[in-house]
């Protein structure tokens, strides 16, 4: 299926904002009403997009893939350095990305992340866990991996530069 440049830069935004809402998205595209979102979104984008148990709104693996667009990662703070101004994430990676180290401060290994994350929200996630985390907050920009012995991470963002949302998923 070949894409429109409107219909490429709308499944993009399905995939930055999902999971999302019809009124989102009508309120992204400047539509007048969920149904026209409905109606959109069935008309031109059907093949890239479903509704999960809950209604809302995600995008298929393969929309990310057409539009090379990030899911969850919403905005760029308008320096052109392509860092989000909002990231919807799981509830760990906001929890990793808490307590990581700040960018003017020394990187630190998935271990210590994960000590970290242990410490400050009494949950017991896996080394596998927090290193998955911390790649997919790299992938939205907001993290940097730094090569010393072994991969350690830090933000490459200050910590209030970027609201981070918690998703059900």
């Amino acid at each position: 299926m070949s894409l429109t440049e409107e219909e490429r830069e709308r499944l993009a935004d399905v995939v930055r904002l999902q999971p999302t809402k019809n009124a989102e998205l009508e309120a992204a595209w400047g539509l007048d009403s969920g149904s026209e979102v409905h109606h959109y979104l069935e008309d031109h984008l059907g093949d890239y997009y479903y509704r999960d148990d809950d209604s809302l709104i995600r995008a298929t693996p393969e929309a990310a893939e057409v539009t090379g667009a990030e899911p969850g990662v919403e905005g760029d703070d308008g320096d052109g350095d392509g860092v989000p101004d909002r990231i919807r994430v799981p509830e760990l990676q906001a929890q990793v990305f808490a307590v990581l180290a700040g960018p003017d401060e020394r990187s630190e290994s998935v271990v210590s992340t994960l000590h970290g994350v242990r410490d400050e929200f009494g949950v017991d996630p896996s080394a596998d866990e927090v290193r998955s985390a911390l790649q997919a907050l790299r992938r939205k920009n907001v993290v940097e991996v730094i090569y010393r012995t072994v991969p350690t991470f830090r933000q490459c963002v200050e910590r209030d530069a970027v609201d981070v949302e918690v998703t059900d998923g």
